[in-house]
């Protein structure tokens, strides 16, 4: 069971606030203090310090969280099933999906996962690659499926798959001349998904490697919604580029059009993380082998 002044150090380390921590543990501001500087007494070292008027970790708080972020995890987990097993209930796996990850890329292979393990309960959550992320250190999930730009020494992960990021625009779309590089679009309007999604930071990425921004081009129209950018592209209010899964049927029906463009191409890994050092990192590895299996037989 882990001391009660981990809870309130893992619960500042999310908040970033002491306020906000007390409120959310029910406890006083000063008891938060007290705990945190227990700890800071224990380790011989500080573990937050304020940049500004902003509360951020330390070097060393960064690596105590980490580490006691998935004691807390298999804690956690360690109830959960230690609970089912006594009741006979179904194992629960919390699992979270970037809108690429889970609707185009790992959603069929999941689901025949799911049919052939009755006994597992699943929670599927969705959300940006920042979200998943914040979520999977909170210990809100056990594993994600993530396709955005992510610290890969804080977690232990491995590549699904690797995805192209396709330019797609309107079947009847007509450029001012034939686009052949990325700097021959610059004249268009882009629309783009919000920033803290997987999509717009491979994309930002992918663009800085080339000494462009956002900023370079003629307009830009920020959308949320993937399903809702794909009907703009189509009603020519601009071009994109979005995955290669998530465009294939529209490029194949004729509503969007691929713009070929010369130069390596723009793509990233579906990546399968999870927190490091896990009592549970078998299982997941294991879930992990046998959802690539079921993708390749489907």
């Amino acid at each position: 069971m882990l001391d009660f002044r981990v809870r309130t150090f893992l619960t500042v380390c999310r908040t970033l606030n002491y306020t906000r921590a007390a409120e959310e543990l029910n406890i006083t501001q000063p008891a938060v203090s007290q705990h945190i500087a227990y700890l800071e007494r224990e380790y011989g070292t500080p573990l937050f310090t304020y940049q500004g008027r902003r509360l951020t970790l330390t070097k060393a708080g960064q690596v105590l969280r980490d580490a006691l972020g998935t004691m807390a995890h298999d804690e956690t987990l360690l109830h959960e099933r230690i609970g089912a097993l006594a009741a006979g209930e179904a194992v629960e796996l919390r699992i979270g999906l970037t809108l690429t990850a889970g609707e185009y890329v790992v959603a069929a292979p999941l689901a025949s996962y799911l049919a052939e393990h009755p006994d597992i309960h699943a929670t599927v959550r969705s959300g940006g690659t920042r979200q998943l992320l914040e979520q999977l250190d909170a210990g809100l999930i056990d594993c994600a499926f993530v396709e955005g730009m992510f610290d890969k020494a804080a977690y232990a992960w491995d590549a699904f798959c690797t995805e192209r990021l396709a330019c797609v625009c309107a079947a009847g779309h007509r450029f001012a001349a034939p686009p052949r590089t990325v700097d021959d679009l610059l004249g268009e309007r882009l629309i783009v998904r919000e920033e803290g999604s997987g999509t717009r930071g491979v994309l930002d990425h992918a663009l800085a490697a080339r000494n462009l921004s956002l900023d370079a081009f003629a307009d830009t129209l920020t959308v949320e919604s993937l399903d809702i950018i794909k009907v703009f592209v189509a009603q020519d209010l601009g071009i994109s580029f979005l995955y290669e899964a998530a465009v294939q049927r529209e490029v194949a029906e004729g509503s969007l059009r691929e713009v070929p463009l010369a130069g390596p191409p723009v793509q990233h890994d579906i990546s399968f993380v999870r927190l490091r050092g896990s009592a549970f990192e078998a299982e997941t590895k294991a879930l992990f082998k046998t959802l690539v299996s079921q993708r390749r037989q489907l």
